[in-house]
């Protein structure tokens, strides 16, 4: 795989908002370009919750008039009646549009919220995606995005079906009698009490083991999937279905002391806000101001209904609504954390490379942990030389090979390329110049020729077919169902050593002045790397080539060879010279980790 590949594009770009607008922005500023859309959401539903309270005064209305002594006024009954009748029509139209718009809107924001994190992923330096887990990111972009879809969708509603609408009740509750009217709030307030509860450094604790754990399921189902070939192979499924079923018992263990703690608590709001018990407070009271002739008997019916009414929706959203409310809010902040991931620094005024004489001055790296990894490196790659890096696991070779296309900035030196700081480099001249060539391999799941000329989208059929070729893939191609025309991944698969001789086409085709490998020759059988290292032999141009080994043959083709111990050069020089000064190269070179 290329550098190339993860080159940001325009098209990346959300249509609607600048991914460098939305780092740090709270979901107030995310949703700013949608504001109108979302006060109509909000206007709409309001009309249509107050309608919806004619029906019910409607039939409070009725029940008053028919009660009350004297003649019955058909006139009033009449209106009463279609007022009920046009309130509920009303209702119906209003809270139709406002959940039309706002799912329309839901689905507008999610497809901009995913273009954020896209265009900010493509822009971020590609040694931070080395740094977190599959699954923790696949949850942000996929799961937690759409964890977003309530906040959006159904919060204007149900709030405004929990506050707006008790609110107007109690006000119309107040004129008929205000004691009753406290008396039929003593529900709610003992609801409301339980609400802290649920917000203790505890509970907030648990939210967070419990979003943790969900993403260790998410890591171990992708991690599982990824390799069981591998571990089968090896016979270590068991262990690998052990980490999974771990994971899952871990999740449990959280999920029940989670659920545990908030049973209670909501067992307790339930209670208070069930009818029977709204009921029974409101009859207590409205009995005993009755019996006192503080109240009328008919004026107990409104109290009764609109008390049902005033509480179903306040239990509805704390039994619903607040936890998925909570569970949004808690997605937003992950991914807020992803879009202010500070991205891949661009020089104001770009400097064009002199060549590409590659240089190392005292650099220095460290990862979030503070632990140099890179001690001091003075390295100079000459146009035309393959440089060959070696040295014991955890040396630090991967971190160095890593810098040149800029998957990491160092902490402390400089690298230039044709005598120009990386950082003073557009990306655009970097990725033209730089190609990389992994050890693990990702293919896309699309045609082995779209794979090959990922990095060339406009290049010839001839070329990619000679690019094959000088990569020892082109006969494996051809015994592909549809040849150059198979979908990987859906038509047919590709061994280890096979993907990392289509990533060595690719970065072939690129042809770019710089080529760095990191063991991309891994999985290869050694006539396969034989073929691949005469290919890149027979390069044209002054080609710089920088290739961690692991293996005599790659070495003894070297033109240097830099030992690598602890972040720091011990040893650089020609492979022969190196063995015959018989230090710790061939100290090395004779070790069993390197045999």
């Amino acid at each position: 795989m290329t550098t190339t590949d993860f080159a940001p594009t325009r098209e990346q770009s959300p249509p609607s908002l600048d991914a460098d607008d939305a780092a740090g922005q709270s979901m107030a500023g995310l949703l700013r370009p949608y504001r109108w859309s979302f006060a109509a959401v909000v206007i709409l539903q309001v009309i249509g919750a107050v309608a919806g309270l004619a029906p019910l005064l409607a039939v409070i209305e009725l029940g008053r008039s028919l009660l009350a002594p004297g003649p019955i006024d058909h006139d009033h009954v009449w209106f009463v009646v279609i007022a009920g009748a046009v309130g509920l029509l009303v209702r119906l139209l209003f809270t139709a549009g406002s959940s039309g718009i706002g799912h329309l809107l839901d689905g507008r924001v999610q497809l901009a919220l995913r273009q954020h994190l896209a265009a900010r992923l493509g822009r971020v330096p590609i040694g931070w995606f080395s740094l977190r887990r599959t699954g923790e990111l696949t949850k942000v972009v996929g799961q937690d995005v759409s964890a977003v879809h309530p906040f959006i969708a159904h919060a204007p509603g149900e709030l405004i079906a929990a506050f707006v609408v008790p609110l107007l009740s109690l006000v119309y509750l107040f004129t008929i009698d205000w004691r009753l009217t406290l008396i039929t709030l003593i529900p709610v307030v003992l609801a409301v009490a339980h609400v802290p509860l649920m917000m203790t450094p505890t509970r907030l604790r648990e939210e967070k083991q419990f979003d943790a754990a969900m993403g260790q399921i998410a890591n171990s189902v992708v991690e599982f999937v990824q390799g069981i070939s591998v571990v089968k192979a090896f016979g270590g499924s068991g262990r690998a279905h052990r980490r999974f079923r771990t994971a899952t018992d871990d999740f449990v263990g959280i999920y029940y002391r989670f659920v545990r703690g908030l049973s209670v608590i909501a067992a307790g709001m339930q209670l208070v806000l069930s009818p029977p018990f709204v009921l029974l407070v409101v009859l207590i009271g409205g009995t005993a101001l009755i019996a006192t002739g503080g109240l009328p008997p008919a004026d107990l019916l409104p109290f009764l209904l609109l008390g049902l009414g005033l509480t179903a929706p306040v239990a509805a959203f704390i039994a619903h609504s607040f936890d998925d409310l909570q569970t949004a809010r808690r997605a937003v902040g992950r991914i807020r954390d992803v879009l202010d991931v500070a991205p891949l620094p661009e020089p104001a005024h770009p400097i064009a490379p002199r060549g590409h004489q590659v240089e190392l001055r005292d650099v220095r790296f460290s990862y979030e942990d503070d632990r140099e990894v890179l001690r001091g490196i003075d390295l100079v790659l000459e146009p035309g030389t393959v440089t060959a890096i070696v040295g014991p696991s955890g040396g630090g070779k991967s971190t160095l090979v890593q810098l040149l296309p800029r998957f990491f900035d160092p902490t402390h030196g400089s690298i230039t390329l044709g005598g120009v700081d990386l950082r003073e480099l557009a990306s655009s001249d970097l990725y033209r110049t730089v190609s990389f060539v992994f050890q693990d391999v990702r293919l896309l799941r699309a045609s082995v020729a779209d794979n090959i000329v990922l990095a060339v989208p406009h290049a010839d059929f001839d070329d990619v077919v000679r690019a094959a070729r000088m990569a020892n893939i082109h006969d494996r191609i051809l015994e592909l169902p549809r040849g150059y025309d198979t979908v990987l991944g859906q038509e047919a698969g590709l061994s280890g050593g096979e993907a990392q001789r289509i990533a060595l086409a690719r970065a072939l085709l690129a042809a770019t002045p710089v080529l760095v490998l990191d063991e991309a020759t891994a999985f290869a059988d050694p006539q396969t790397e034989q073929a691949v290292r005469q290919a890149l032999a027979a390069l044209e141009g002054d080609r710089t080539i920088l290739v961690i080994a692991h293996r005599l043959e790659t070495i003894a083709d070297a033109d240097t060879v830099v030992m690598l111990d602890n972040g720091l050069i011990v040893e650089q020089g020609r492979p022969a010279d190196l063995l015959a000064e018989n230090g710790k190269f061939a100290a090395f070179w004779q070790s069993k980790e390197y045999r």
